[in-house]
Formats: structure tokens, sequence, C-alpha cells
């Protein structure tokens, strides 16, 4: 099973409660340090007992200079998906660091609480705590990952959150990286990521194992970071060496753009519109690109995508079939019309 269909079949079992991985946490965090200092942070989808989210800001408390540390996880009404015990109830934590300096988490320094509710990240018990929070850190469930960053952004919250690469097709996550409001962070480029999936997961996915204790692991491919706080590295040029020419950057036939297949192609001489991968935007400098939009679908026909031309609509039904719809960018290759993947609509800012 494909990583894609993997999460899919998890949304539509509402399970989708992906625990991540130590060294994924250390690999991006390390680019934020200077944002934690005196702040409260805030993990809304997190098991104390078994995130490693719990376990890298806690040990991490008095280096990153924290203020507080909270934790809240979501208690399900027919399945307990974060927790090892049989509590009846979700659990609320709140930690104010090593306050007796014997470098032990002591119970009498770690405030668990039981949730009157199921600690949703959507109740209001749960949002009370979210208004205290500086920043947000957490793994959200990916089924409800467009509800989740809408709620940041009403209430005005920095964050570091997973999520996978094809959010950045859904059209509010969209607007919010077109408008720079969010971007992807900075330690995921490619490649796959494992992590720990309930015990009572079936695992069907071709990337899976089970670790010599039980506990289940599932690779996804297509994870990002998704954050609003800046880093240095986002700013870092991309170097461009390729020049423009017809035949290996056709154009579109129903946006006056240029198609690149891959981001290390972009051509340095291009003045115009390029339609680019959107793994572009693990390599987007806000300084030297500008989104224009988004080439898909309705997004599409917002930025002036143009239906098909009369002499190609014979095509169309056979395109369609692969599911390309009325908004989608398409050129003509060796005389047969293409459609790329998703394809973000850029251009180079810089004065050649």
């Amino acid at each position: 099973m494909s990583a894609v269909n993997f999460l899919k079949k998890a949304k539509i079992n509402k399970k989708d409660e992906f625990y991540t991985q130590l060294g994924d946490i250390e690999k991006e965090l390390k680019y934020y340090t200077k944002h934690f200092k005196s702040k409260t942070v805030y993990c809304n989808c997190d098991d104390p007992k078994v995130s490693k989210f719990f376990q890298f800001f806690s040990f991490s408390f008095k280096k990153l200079k924290l203020k507080k540390l909270i934790f809240t996880c979501y208690k399900n009404k027919d399945l307990n998906i974060f927790s090892k015990n049989n509590s009846k109830k979700a659990i609320y934590l709140q930690y104010n660091g090593d306050e007796n300096k014997n470098k032990v988490h002591g119970i009498e320094e770690i405030g668990i609480k039981n949730l009157n509710s199921d600690g949703d990240f959507r109740s209001p018990e749960c949002i009370d705590l979210l208004k205290q929070a500086d920043i947000i850190v957490t793994n959200p469930p990916f089924s409800l990952f467009r509800e989740y960053v809408s709620q940041l952004i009403k209430y005005n919250k920095k964050f570091i959150i997973l999520g996978h690469q094809n959010a950045i097709t859904y059209k509010n996550i969209f607007n919010l990286i077109k408008n720079k409001k969010i971007w992807l962070g900075h330690s995921i480029k490619s490649g796959d990521r494992e992590f720990q999936v309930p015990d009572d997961y079936k695992l069907s996915s071709a990337s899976k194992r089970i670790d010599k204790a039980g506990k289940k692991y599932v690779r996804v491919s297509g994870i990002r970071w998704f954050t609003n706080l800046d880093y240095k590295e986002r700013h870092q040029g991309l170097i461009l060496f390729k020049k423009y020419n017809k035949k290996d950057y056709p154009k579109y036939e129903n946006y006056d753009a240029i198609n690149v297949n891959k981001t290390k192609d972009i051509p340095i001489d291009h003045k115009g519109h390029m339609g680019v991968p959107i793994t572009f935007l693990d390599k987007y400098n806000p300084d030297q690109f500008e989104i224009i939009g988004l080439g898909i679908s309705n997004s599409g026909k917002e930025i002036g995508v143009k239906p098909y031309k009369p002499k190609h609509k014979k095509f169309r039904k056979e395109v369609q079939k692969r599911g390309a719809v009325d908004g989608d960018l398409y050129m003509i290759v060796d005389g047969i019309v293409t459609v790329p993947y998703a394809r973000l609509i850029i251009r180079n800012k810089k004065k050649l």
C-alpha cells in the first residue's frame, strides 16, 4: 500500500495519530532555539507518557530557557488512542522545570490532571490552554490538518507542526503559504519518515515493522514540517545555472508559463511565470521568488488557467480518466495532451 493510500485509510478509520520519533524532533527544533526563550510551549495532541515531544522539551527545558510546558491528549470515547494505561479520562500536564534542582522530573514537579472533556484540541477546555501558550509544537491528526491550522491562525499562535506535503494543495493552507503566513521547515526535504502507531493498528502498508517489544511502526513518505517561525536557512538563495530553451521548457497551452519538471532545473534567465513541482517549497526563498498561485482545479481558475482549447477537447475525456479537471495546467508533448502533477506558479524576483 502506498503512503498516500495508507493516510487515506487512516483518515477513514479515524486512526491517524502517528507518534513522532525523537530524532526527527531534534533535527528540526534545533533551528528555532532562539524563539523558545521565556515562552510557554503547548503540545495539544500528545500523551506525555509516550510522547517524544515531552521527552525532548522536558530534558531541554533549561537549555531552551522555557517558561512553561503544557501537554494534553485526546481520549477517544471508544478507544484510548494515546494512553498506555486504562485511565478513563484525557490528561492535562503542566511542567515548570526542575524546580528542586535534582535533575529528575519528580511527580511533585509534573502537574498531571484529568481533563473534564475528551481532550479534543477544539474543546473549550483545550482552547483556554491554547490561549495561554506562545508556541504550539506537535503532530496533529492528518485528517484534521485544515481545521487544526485554521485554529492556530485564528488565535494568532506561533507553531511548528508535522503534516503531509499534500496539505500544500489545500486551499486554505496554500493561501497561507502564498501570503507568507506559513512555510515549510528545514530538516525534511524528501524521503519518508517512520512513526510509531497504536497497538491496535492493522498494518497493511509494505513500509512497516514491529520491534522486539511488539511496538508497531510505519514509514510514510511526503512528510513535512510546517511553521510560521523564521529561521536563517529559509533565506538562502537557490543556486540556478540552467538557461531557458523551448525544448526543455515547454509552454502550457492554457496559461502563459513554462513547465519546469525539477526545482534544480529552474532556468536562471527566464523572466516570466514558471510552473514548478510543489516540492519547490523545500527550497523556497521568499526574497528570491514570488509565488503566483497553484495550477490545479479551482485554484488554477482563480489565476487564469483557461479551459481546453477547441482543438484539444477530443483528448479531454481520456485525460479526465486520470483525474484532470478544469483549472489544471496542460501542455502538448510529442503531440499528446500532458497534464503534469500539481504545479506552483512562480516567478524569479531577481533582476536579470
